[in-house]
């Protein structure tokens, strides 16, 4: 698994490198050739490159993305290396060592029928070319498994906020600011008023926490031309976190009511929601088996938590797919001069993930009702 590991790692690719990511993909597949036995298909859209393998009539997913945040040259920087235990090196915790354990686990089983596996190219940017691709993978399965790494501690990932992006833009009218400034329609001073009213669009209170909360944070401003110029447009990025879809939906309209304030301008709003949230009961079902497995393979316990960025697995929740996330590396750093993998973990997680892909396929969470819930609910 560590030269598994360190194949992946040297290879780098930055998402923004469509040629890095498109040999990166190479690399991914002749490794998931190897320890799957099967070619894999190469899906290209957009110019980036994906991974897709399906045996049989699909009834699990396996996803995860092999692209990185790393800049090519960061190896120079931030090298491979296996020091006392530990892996380090670009990309290493999110999320190359999430895909080594996706082959290791799926080669020791001895039937891969029911198995699909998705390796997308763009998760880091968004998803956006991927993001019908991985809709379609998942709809209408038992179950999704998504192998970014885990939170803290080796916690996995039950919930995920959703997020919505928007720009809002404001159009007023130019005018000398020494000599005729009422002249001219501000729209600084509207995207003010602007501002104040979208950052009071969350919800809740600090009792919640970060993760109980929707947050509406205006970030990146823009606006004007010269310094004695007033300014004919200004806008203003906005990140949104959302913890259910009724939430998502309220802010959604919120924006897109937005009304001017000053006579003479007018407002446009672009974007809205790009992941829905992943609600904790969509993995509810999931991480109960997954505490039976670890249990019976003497790795439990398990401990699992809700975050508040979101992975490919808020898509798979959203088409209704039961999923359980964050089954990746133990480590930590993600993004970050420190990110690493614990090694010791790495076999471990991976019997976990082989234990719970067999469970699902065998219908293993209908016959014990007592590790699912008191309703026996089935995937």
């Amino acid at each position: 698994m560590i030269e598994d590991l360190e194949e992946l790692v040297v290879c780098e690719s930055f998402s923004s490198d469509l040629e890095a990511v498109a040999r990166s993909a190479k690399v991914v597949g002749a490794l998931g050739r190897r320890l799957l036995g099967a070619e894999p298909e190469y899906v290209v859209a957009d110019g980036v490159t994906h991974l897709r393998w399906r045996f049989g009539e699909p009834r699990v997913l396996l996803l995860g993305h092999h692209d990185t945040v790393w800049p090519i040259g960061s190896l120079r920087t931030h090298p491979w290396s296996v020091v006392d235990g530990i892996a380090r090196g670009p990309g290493v915790f999110d999320m190359k060592a999430g895909l080594v354990q996706i082959f290791h686990a799926l080669s020791g089983l001895r039937d891969l029928d029911g198995v699909s596996v998705l390796i997308t190219g763009d998760e880091e940017v968004g998803s956006r070319s991927s993001r019908r691709l991985i809709e379609e993978s998942a709809r209408g399965l038992r179950a999704a498994f998504v192998l970014e790494a885990s939170a803290d501690g080796g916690a996995l990932k039950l919930a995920r906020k959703g997020t919505s992006d928007y720009v809002v833009s404001v159009y007023g009218k130019a005018a000398h600011a020494g000599l005729e400034p009422d002249k001219g329609a501000n729209a600084g001073v509207e995207l003010a008023h602007q501002i104040l009213a979208i950052a009071a669009m969350g919800s809740g209170t600090d009792a919640d926490g970060v993760l109980g909360r929707t947050t509406v944070t205006p970030t990146v401003l823009s606006g004007g031309t010269t310094f004695n110029t007033v300014p004919a447009r200004a806008q203003v990025a906005v990140d949104v976190r959302v913890p259910t879809v009724a939430e998502q939906e309220r802010v959604d309209q919120a924006m897109r009511g937005l009304a001017p304030v000053l006579e003479g301008t007018r407002i446009e709003v672009s974007g809205g929601p790009n992941r829905p949230p992943m609600e904790a009961s969509m993995s509810a079902g999931l991480f109960r088996l997954a505490q039976a497995v670890a249990g019976r393979l003497g790795i439990g316990p398990l401990t699992g938590t809700a975050v508040g960025g979101a992975s490919d697995g808020n898509f798979t929740a959203g088409v209704g797919c039961p999923t359980l996330d964050g089954l990746g590396a133990v480590g930590g750093g993600a993004h970050a001069d420190h990110e690493h993998v614990v090694v010791a973990e790495l076999p471990r997680r991976t019997a976990l993930l082989r234990g719970l892909v067999e469970e699902v396929l065998t219908g293993a969470m209908e016959k014990h009702p007592g590790e699912t819930g008191e309703t026996g609910e089935t995937l």
